[in-house]
């Protein structure tokens, strides 16, 4: 079958350095970005990017020397020879991707595959994919609530549920973080909506805290209200089987629609999906904008998330082997005199308060061979930085153990502890 498209000239830059703009409107705009840059080198909450020159996994290499155990990362199942297998057969069978989005010529059928594994990994009755989660929390907001309906959501949700809630029409409502009192009230405000839409992230990010999904599904039933949740950091190491917060707090039946990630725990690569009733993921793939006008996810991506599926499927070590994990350097840790963030979660914000002491704390531990990252504001409140470490089925006992003794020298070191 033919395929005929339009071609765009390149136009080309010419030969020579970087063009810069000139002009007085120009030469005001580098002016103000230069002065708020320096502000925020003073602030102590400049985010310097480290270079890896490796591929993701418990022990990394970095551009320009050093190396590390890696306590950053995400679940890290795209560094497994299997994954990366099949998304090596993936991209030769199917290619790099489609040049197009999904309703053009962009659905290939690994893509419906995905799409129906997600599903059943979730119990749920249908999924669409999308490029990020970010990009499903952008879309889904928008295409489902009108001017008639009302979203309530937690006050400390992902920057892309607040996004996403920005570009719709409903009516805002929003609690305090995980306060249960507070979600009634409001529910009871928005009593004279259309339809109510509680939106929670399953697990936060920053904080490592789970969200007491029991109370709200309790309090959304009462109210007559649908519950979202966000479970990017849940997805594929929380629960008994790893599908989640709702798995692990049984309300998978009380939950109407998931948005979660294919880039940390499910091939930690890219990608994100929105699964739930099959009459709304009808109504995402008609009206969901990101959707719409972004390019299908690449065949590579796909099959690693395909096979990460599988593993999850087929087996519960993985999940039981996070949890045991996550003990041990919660316990260490605590032990050693830290405050850790969260409870039971793999992410485990070590808190300092100090911008400027998390930051050179996290450049020691590199130091000592430990990759982790300072958090600062505006990714956390101020006076909250913190250092934060996600434990990750790879790592070893031996790596927690070697990362617990580094941040007790370099705390030590820096008065981070007595």
């Amino acid at each position: 079958m033919w395929r005929v498209a339009a071609v765009r000239a390149l136009r080309g830059g010419g030969a020579g350095g970087p063009r810069t703009a000139s002009g007085a409107a120009a030469a005001q705009l580098r002016q103000r970005l230069e002065s708020e840059l320096e502000d925020i080198r003073g602030a102590g909450t400049w985010k310097t990017e480290r270079v890896i020159a490796s591929r993701q996994g418990p022990h990394l290499h970095l551009a320009g020397g050093g190396s590390g155990a890696c306590g950053a990362g995400g679940g890290e199942e795209g560094s497994r020879p299997e994954v990366i297998r099949a998304g090596v057969e993936t991209l030769e069978k199917f290619g790099a991707g489609l040049s197009s989005v999904r309703f053009i010529c962009g659905t290939q059928s690994i893509h419906k595959d995905l799409e129906e594994k997600i599903a059943r990994f979730h119990q749920r009755e249908d999924a669409i994919l999308y490029a990020s989660c970010f990009d499903a929390n952008a879309g889904i907001f928008e295409a489902l609530l009108t001017p008639e309906d009302a979203v309530l959501s937690d006050e400390l949700n992902h920057a892309s549920i607040i996004d996403g809630i920005r570009l719709c029409k409903a009516n805002k409502y929003r609690y305090k973080h995980m306060d249960m009192q507070d979600l009634e009230a409001k529910l009871q405000e928005a009593q004279k909506h259309r339809l109510r839409l509680v939106a929670t992230d399953g697990a936060f990010s920053m904080d490592g805290d789970i969200a007491p999904l029991r109370e709200i599904c309790q309090l959304a039933q009462k109210y007559n209200a649908l519950v979202f949740i966000d479970e990017c950091h849940a997805t594929g190491f929380l629960g008994p089987n790893g599908r989640g917060t709702d798995e692990l707090l049984g309300v998978m039946d009380k939950v109407t629609i998931i948005n979660s990630t294919l880039g940390k725990a499910l091939g930690g690569a890219a990608g994100g999906y929105t699964t739930g009733p099959k009459p709304l993921i009808d109504l995402l793939r008609q009206r969901s904008r990101p959707y719409l006008f972004s390019n299908s996810l690449p065949p590579a991506v796909v099959g690693c998330a395909a096979k990460a599926l599988d593993l999850l499927m087929e087996s519960n070590a993985i999940a039981q082997s996070m949890a045991a994990k996550t003990q041990r350097f919660r316990s260490k840790m605590t032990a050693a005199g830290f405050t850790i963030s969260g409870k039971d979660h793999p992410i485990c914000p070590v808190m300092l308060g100090d911008a400027r002491l998390a930051s050179v704390m996290a450049e020691d531990m590199l130091n000592r061979g430990i990759y982790v990252i300072g958090f600062s504001y505006p990714v956390v409140p101020k006076g909250k930085a913190r250092i934060r470490v996600q434990i990750s089925a790879v790592h070893s006992d031996e790596d927690i153990d070697r990362c617990v003794e580094a941040f007790t020298e370099v705390g030590r070191k820096h008065r981070a502890l007595p």
